[in-house]
């Protein structure tokens, strides 16, 4: 009705133009103001979207007018109009482009461009402003122009704008459905198989600069390369990293193989085999888990903890590179680069349920990397009557090859070894038992034995751990993890006797107690978690130890927050107690405008107040997005007890094929520094055959898949070379965003993918654009390896429709019933709801084969069963639209009592 009541005042228009029923243009010029008889109605479009309820408008003699709060609403920009003051102010879709129209000044500000308002600008109509489509495509940084003989307004920008990403984002919301939960491994599987060498990716990070310190100045060059590839069916990583003068100082390498399925070494159905630079294991009493040159053995599943009230993070840290902890969005700890390359969260506590833990890594031109654990703690950590093993032999904090660097060694350097088992008992209790030959520093060389019991009772999980050093030295560790509504409880206790030990229980230690408390409080919409707990430790020497710390977190719209106190008090036997100690720390990152602030700062409140250290570090962004944006960033440290400052300034620049670092930086101490940090990646390039692909994503650490898109003709689910690559046609990954379209030859390279992690890879259905053409099937299932690019072939067809109607044998239509359509593999297609009478629709279906089906859940609500008697429904080219009529349901066979 819209567009016909505008198509007839514009007709009007016309005829009265025709047959000089109006004046001459300069005449009307002069004299024209908005009138009834010059009225328009658009709709607003933008690309396939439709903006809003549409805009009214005026056929001047300049052109075309819009109303301006009309075009504000739909475009949904923050801009507000003052009809009293005449002035418009706001900005549109980047805060960067502010807008200022002064009336009263006959002023245009449009970011710093000033002009003056020309008379036929802006007209005052009825409904409010009406503004020249000109002058509105200048305003807002777009271009608007005017379809009159369909009445449209067509908006075109350079890039999505935000309305149109959000009604993006609405469609992709209508389509997910809560109560649907995918099982993966029942969806079509890819597989990248183990064979022949495949070269190597590497992540590479080079550092030029020069410095001053204490009177002196040296040239700085470093680097620091870490490569994955495979040679058959063996995988390996390997990290080389110099000093700062470009000499190499360590080479860890490790050949591995992993299989979450637990194929491997035939009986012994390992998930995971490793040799050069492994981990060690750890347990409840004797060993800390430890980083060295060895080898390691497990079937336990790949991302298993090792004890079941804490675990451990370690990773790859970069030089500049920051890392956070954080366990369900509560931030925990910060770590900072050290000299051996690495990050290390040591013994978290863990929580009854679920645990969700991610270590966010920051890096010097702005990257922010972040990886995924889950961990879940309860009755079924083990399955009944399976038993699962570890073994590692490690020589602790000695790389596989070492270029001579003291200075860098951790741990004692020494050899250890360590064999763990575990059984499952029944579903609520497992045993487990270990022997340990460690290296105790302080001690000496120890054997130990190590058993325990792990109980459920109820939504809490009890330990009973019993240990012993061979030479007359034992010790004792009860445990408890809880749940208790939205609380969370952990407690254990330690005892040692007899001079016992080990790298869990300390010199001199005689008894460790902990108690710790979680609660989540809801303050209106902010989540605020609490965490408190105390330890008290008992020491050979009759000496006592008091600790306690309380943390809270919150996450106030993009800012998250955590503070934290701690107090420890010694209790001595034989002299007067020393002041009680308490320490109060802030950590905290966020976004304020553009700007990213993150950092952490610690103090001491007794018996002294003072600052102990203080980091804080601020990205700006800059012009551009994704992986061509340039950025500013700073940084400052302050540590009390050296009382130096610094102060560092960089910018940052991303390409497509690496990013790089020019940073500054001054110390109150007189040290100064500058220098060039270079990020890049490079590997393999999977689209040319011996060609290498150089980029800024991190391949090396990460999986990598190269997708392709082709039209199916024939539907035999194979590419054949007659049928076309499809290009211009989004991929979906999982939760991985997917920023490229393909290319001419239907190919995208999905980056940034974790290994080890089975993903869907599909084809997003929205983003087609034509209707009538529709994926086949939901996609294929990729378990993606490091540094090796796996490939996965996508299929489109054209699509056609089904409609039917369902009814109970004999009876009326079924309504609010849900169906499925399954293609012939077994895999669910499209569903969709009947209506009141019982008629279904399934829209966009691709052509092939299906059967039809009720879900279960309405199968067993419906009493009826969910195999419907339809002959195999095939949609194709010659009938596109199948009518299959009248679909019976049968009743589902009685259930009959049974008893004894």
């Amino acid at each position: 009705m819209r567009r016909v009541l505008s198509s007839f005042l514009h007709a009007i228009a016309l005829v009265a133009g025709v047959f000089g029923l109006g004046t001459t243009a300069s005449a009307q010029d002069a004299a024209w103001a908005p009138n009834d008889d010059d009225a328009l109605l658009f709709d607003v479009r933008l690309g396939k979207y439709r903006l809003g309820d549409g805009v009214r408008g005026y056929r001047t003699p300049a052109g075309v007018c819009i109303d301006t709060a009309d075009m504000i609403m739909a475009l949904d920009v923050p801009v507000r109009l003052d009809k009293k003051l005449r002035r418009a102010t706001g900005w549109a879709f980047d805060e960067r482009h502010t807008i200022l129209i002064d009336r009263e000044a006959n002023l245009e500000q449009i970011v710093n461009n000033k002009r003056n308002l020309s008379a036929s600008v802006i007209y005052d109509a009825p409904e409010g402003w009406c503004a020249d489509v000109n002058a509105l495509s200048r305003w807002f940084g777009i271009t608007i122009e005017t379809d009159l003989a369909n009445a449209i307004v067509v908006i075109k920008a350079p890039s999505k704008l935000p309305v149109e990403l959000s009604i993006e984002r609405r469609e992709r919301a209508a389509k997910i459905k809560p109560e649907t939960v995918f099982d993966l491994r029942s969806l079509p599987q890819s597989k990248t198989p183990f064979r022949g060498f495949k070269t190597p990716s590497v992540d590479a990070v080079v550092n030029f600069g020069i410095g001053r310190e204490k009177g002196k100045t040296d040239a700085i060059a470093s680097y620091a390369l870490y490569a994955t590839g495979e040679v058959g069916p063996i995988a390996y990583d390997a990290r080389l990293a110099s000093n700062e003068k470009a000499l190499p100082e360590s080479l860890r390498i490790r050949a591995y193989r992993s299989d979450p399925e637990g194929l491997l070494l035939g009986p012994l159905r390992a998930t995971q085999i490793a040799a050069g630079d492994v981990s060690g294991l750890s347990s409840q009493l004797a060993a800390q888990s430890t980083v060295g040159r060895g080898a390691s053995i497990t079937n336990q599943p790949i991302e298993r903890q090792q004890t079941f009230d804490k675990t451990d993070f370690r990773g790859e840290l970069p030089a500049g590179w920051d890392a956070e902890l954080y366990r369900n969005d509560q931030l925990l700890s910060v770590s900072v680069d050290r000299a051996d390359g690495r990050y290390e969260f040591l013994n978290v506590p863990l929580l009854y349920g679920r645990n969700r833990f991610e270590v966010v890594l920051y890096g010097p031109q702005g990257q922010v990397r972040r990886e995924e654990r889950m961990i879940m703690v309860g009755a079924d950590s083990i399955p009944p009557r399976e038993t699962w093993y570890s073994a590692s032999v490690v020589q602790d904090g000695q790389d596989l090859i070492d270029f001579g660097g003291a200075d860098r060694r951790f741990g004692t350097q020494k050899w250890r070894g360590t064999v763990q088992l575990e059984r499952g008992v029944d579903a609520r209790t497992s045993l487990s038992l270990g022997y340990h030959n460690l290296y105790v520093q302080q001690v000496g060389r120890r054997n130990f034995l190590e058993a325990g019991i792990r109980r459920a009772l109820g939504p809490a999980l009890f330990e009973l751990t019993g240990s012993s050093d061979l030479q007359g030295g034992s010790a004792i560790k009860a445990q408890m993890l809880a749940q208790l509504g939205n609380s969370y409880v952990s407690a254990e206790s330690v005892r040692g006797f007899g001079g016992y030990r080990s790298d869990r229980l300390r010199s001199g230690v005689t008894g460790e107690h902990r108690l710790s408390f979680d609660r989540l409080f809801k303050l209106g919409d902010t989540a605020l978690p609490l965490h408190f707990d105390t330890t008290y430790v008992t020491r050979a020497s009759g000496q006592r130890n008091l600790t306690a710390d309380a943390r809270i977190s919150a996450r106030i719209g993009r800012v998250n927050m955590s503070s934290f106190l701690e107090v420890e008090r010694e209790m001595r036997p034989y002299a007067p107690n020393p002041p009680d100690v308490m320490t109060a720390g802030l950590l905290g990152n966020g976004r304020i405008g553009r700007v990213s602030l993150r950092g952490e700062a610690r103090f001491r409140v007794s018996p002294e107040s003072s600052f102990e250290r203080v980091t804080l570090t601020g990205e700006w962004n800059g012009k551009g997005d994704g992986r061509h944006r340039a950025d500013w960033r700073s940084q400052f440290d302050y540590d009390a007890r050296s009382k130096v400052a610094r102060v560092a300034l960089g910018y940052v620049r991303r390409f497509d094929k690496f990013a790089l670092t020019a940073q500054t930086g001054i110390g109150t101490d007189g040290a100064v520094r500058a220098g060039l940090n270079l990020s890049f990646s490079f590997g393999p390039d999977p689209r040319k055959h011996g060609g290498v692909r150089l980029t800024s994503s991190r391949i090396a650490g990460n999986g990598q898949i190269l997708a392709r898109v082709y039209r199916d003709a024939n539907l035999d689910g194979v590419r054949q070379f007659d049928e076309p690559w499809e290009k211009d046609v989004q991929i979906a990954a999982g939760r991985v965003p997917v920023d490229r379209l393909t290319d001419q030859n239907g190919e995208v390279i999905i980056d940034d993918l974790s290994p080890f992690r089975p993903v869907l890879i599909g084809i997003d259905a929205g983003s087609l654009a034509d209707p009538l053409v529709q994926p086949v099937g939901p996609g294929s299932v990729i378990t993606p390896r490091p540094g090796v690019t796996g490939v996965v072939e996508l299929a489109l067809t054209s699509a056609g429709e089904v409609d039917g109607t369902l009814v109970r044998a004999g009876g009326n239509g079924m309504e609010g019933v849900d169906l499925e359509l399954v293609n012939t593999k077994g895999v669910i297609i499209a569903t969709t709801r009947t209506d009141f009478d019982g008629f279904f629709l399934f829209e966009k279906v691709p052509y092939g084969k299906y059967s039809l089906r009720l879900a279960k859940l309405s199968a067993e609500i419906s009493q009826v069963n969910p195999q419907l008697g339809t002959a195999l429904i095939d949609v194709n080219a010659v009938t596109p639209s199948v009518h299959i009529g009248i679909a019976a349901a049968d009743p589902a066979a009685p259930r009959i009592a049974s008893g004894q």
